[in-house]
């Protein structure tokens, strides 16, 4: 599902939970991401991190331990993204 606004869009994507932090890595990687929320398979949100243009490493270290322990947790969750432009 994507929903378009004039400067930010938001995509979906249903991921299992030994998947999620590949994902999300490779999400990061694409850029122009203002935010990455992550929710269980009934829609409850988990976790929320904001990402900006200067995000670098060490930054993303904490947040992105904390996906591995969900993806641990979590059989199936959704990631939605909100990207600029």
């Amino acid at each position: 599902m994507t929903i378009k606004s004039k400067k930010q869009k938001t995509e979906s994507f249903r991921v299992s939970g030994e998947d999620l932090l590949k994902r999300v890595k490779a999400l990061i990687h694409e850029g122009n991401i203002r935010n990455i929320t992550i929710e269980d398979k009934n829609g409850k949100t988990i976790l929320i991190f904001p990402l900006s243009i200067g995000v670098v490493g060490a930054v993303l270290v904490p947040p992105l331990a904390a996906i591995g322990v969900l993806a641990a947790l979590l059989t199936e969750c959704i990631i939605k993204v909100e990207r600029e432009g």
